[in-house]
């Protein structure tokens, strides 16, 4: 069934004033489903990440992919100290009512990679009535303890503003620094330095391409010390969960999945010669996604 992708910026509330969220929304375009899922990106990623997942996702429900702000299409702010989880989940909250005033449901799936995930996480875990209940949750690539190693690694290429004279020459670059992503096709990783990247001008350089998204979101790097711990989090989840995981990643390693995993209703799915974090382009990981949301 075909499928219909628009793009949409959200005028939402922040400490700075009103900011605009944009976010793609995916609709079968015959007819009208009851079924929400909500895809939200990691720490430097967009919504377009999303792209290969919820066309098929689409053919049975609303799909809609934010911007978190700093990121893609959405905007950026001016005091980096407030870029992280309290503005987040304001965000996201302001997001989940405006999607039920639009469509009328009362609840929504959720998939969210890294980042996304510990948004979904720390939603489901709410003591407070949400706009939208969750469901179901699809945490990809992360779990309820960070370690430290993982995001020093990390911090080391965030906050970077790298120029290039070329889409090429910033697919090179997205190659070597997401190696992690795993064997994807050529198609998919011109997707992603597509969608990664925006077209720059200056007098100096004339037109170059730039990182779409704001190198001060690096600024949340600065205080960390030590592995995250959100054990009292995960605690609070009561929702069914797929927990993806690469089985190379160093995020969330395999004695944080397989303890998240001993928990009645998560199930955990690993895939080979992947890093952090599965990029749910190719029909293994979309049909596991797909099966789970039935």
């Amino acid at each position: 069934m075909a499928v219909l992708r628009s793009q949409h910026a959200l005028t939402v509330s922040t400490p700075e004033g009103n900011k605009q969220l944009a976010y793609q929304l995916w609709q079968p375009m015959a007819k009208t489903p009851q079924q929400l899922i909500v895809c939200v990106h990691g720490l430097t990623r967009n919504s377009r990440d999303f792209d290969f997942l919820a066309q098929q996702l689409a053919a049975d429900a609303w799909v809609v992919c934010p911007d978190i702000v700093g990121r893609g299409d959405s905007d950026w702010l001016d005091n980096s100290a407030l870029y992280g989880y309290p503005l987040y989940l304001s965000l996201m909250l302001q997001l989940l009512t405006e999607l039920q005033q639009q469509f009328s449901v009362s609840e929504c799936d959720w998939v969210g990679t890294s980042m996304g995930g510990l948004i979904g996480m720390m939603l489901s875990a709410s003591d407070e009535p949400l706009p939208l209940a969750i469901r179901q949750l699809v945490l990809n690539d992360v779990g309820h303890r960070i370690p430290f190693a993982a995001l020093s690694r990390i911090g080391e290429y965030v906050g970077q503003s790298p120029r290039f004279m070329s889409l090429d020459e910033a697919e090179l670059y997205l190659r070597h620094i997401a190696r992690s992503f795993g064997p994807l096709t050529a198609p998919q990783w011109r997707h992603l330095t597509q969608h990664s990247c925006q077209p720059q001008q200056d007098d100096a350089d004339g037109c170059y391409w730039q990182l779409k998204y704001d190198p001060a979101i690096a600024r949340a790097f600065l205080d960390l010390n030590g592995d995250v711990d959100l054990s009292v989090v995960w605690q609070q989840v009561q929702q069914p969960v797929l927990l993806l995981r690469g089985e190379e990643s160093d995020l969330l390693l395999a004695e944080t999945a397989d303890e998240m995993a001993s928990r009645p209703g998560v199930t955990l799915v690993q895939f080979s010669q992947v890093g952090h974090a599965p990029m749910l382009m190719d029909e293994e990981q979309i049909a596991c996604v797909q099966h789970f949301l039935q």
